[in-house]
């Protein structure tokens, strides 16, 4: 869901087995000593992407242009006629996870699908996507998409799909703390979704004066997202934080995990906590794009230009509108 240079736009009209570690189980009750500090605070300010639609970007802007392994945290909240058009990826994955409605997802390799509230999407571009994302029904469809850099050796696989319905998402629930595992593991619930970078991605939420501390390996990046209600996170005298803050957790602080608390006395917090291996690798990007060197980004514009070393299917693709 991210914009390509006017000058591309000569093909295509754009818009904008490993193993899982670093998470174990959640606990209602303190399971280690430091928690990991935060160390910034992103508001996800709106801004327009693809045909008409507003998205909340945190990671991705320039208080926050990269989270190795994540390139970009995306809020949408998109209503018809707008959304994302016909445009491509190479060189990462996006997640989608629908938050409230639905949404259509059509490729140039004849894919097309929906997911719904609740649903996720894990779709690996690799060596080259070109898809459309529109809502599927009236009014305001809403939810996350966050994009997860590849490593060098994976960029320029064929692409795939990983699509779990609600009801294929593990869910656990204790001491007034309820997870819905997307990614990883968490109180003893572990996700099918194979990360090809390792990832762990946790809806979390917390009843009036709930508490939780969720270990999380020290050398990963992480953060949490609010998207419901405001909790306080690294340390219980802490400024509470609204809905729609992005606050990354320090690395290297001896830290051992994320600790959280809702101090509310009525209202739920709901968050999400992503996690991820850094991959230590030089990031190109030009749009949705991602490689390693300059050169290689200008191999992909080529290739997409010229349809061919990935996206040979899109000489003749165009979506099809399934209103």
């Amino acid at each position: 869901m991210k914009a390509l240079a006017p000058r591309l736009l000569l093909k295509h009209v754009i818009p904008s087995s490993i193993r899982i570690t670093g998470m174990s189980s959640s606990h209602t009750n303190p399971t280690f000593r430091r928690p990991r500090s935060i160390v910034k605070k992103v508001l996800a300010k709106p801004q327009s992407e693809g045909d008409g639609a507003v998205v909340r970007r945190s990671i991705g802007r320039s208080e926050l242009k990269f989270l190795d392994p994540f390139l970009m945290l995306d809020e949408f909240a998109v209503s018809p006629p707008a959304g994302f058009p016909d445009h491509p990826h190479r060189g990462f994955e996006t997640v989608t996870y629908m938050l409230e409605g639905a949404f259509t997802h059509q490729d140039f390799a004849g894919h097309q699908g929906t997911i719904r509230t609740g649903d996720v999407q894990w779709m690996t571009a690799g060596r080259g996507i070109i898809h459309s994302e529109m809502p599927a029904g009236e009014g305001t469809q809403r939810g996350l998409q966050l994009w997860i850099n590849l490593s060098s050796k994976d960029k320029m696989i064929e692409p795939r799909y990983q699509e779990v319905v609600r009801e294929e998402i593990g869910e656990a629930e204790e001491g007034g703390v309820k997870v819905r595992v997307i990614a990883g593991e968490a109180m003893g619930v572990k996700s099918p979704v194979y990360t090809r970078t390792p990832t762990v991605y946790l809806d979390f939420t917390l009843k009036p004066g709930a508490q939780l501390q969720q270990p999380i390996s020290q050398s990963w990046s992480a953060f949490v997202y609010v998207l419901e209600g405001e909790g306080v996170f690294g340390s219980f005298n802490s400024n509470p934080t609204p809905a729609h803050q992005l606050l990354v957790l320090g690395t290297g602080d001896g830290g051992e995990g994320l600790s959280a608390w809702n101090k509310s006395s009525s209202n739920n917090l709901r968050f999400v906590l992503i996690g991820g291996q850094p991959l230590n690798e030089p990031v190109v990007q030009y749009g949705p794009f991602v490689m390693n060197t300059q050169s290689q980004i200008e191999q992909t514009i080529e290739d997409y230009q010229y349809c061919k070393n990935g996206f040979e299917m899109a000489k003749y693709w165009r979506s099809q509108s399934l209103g």
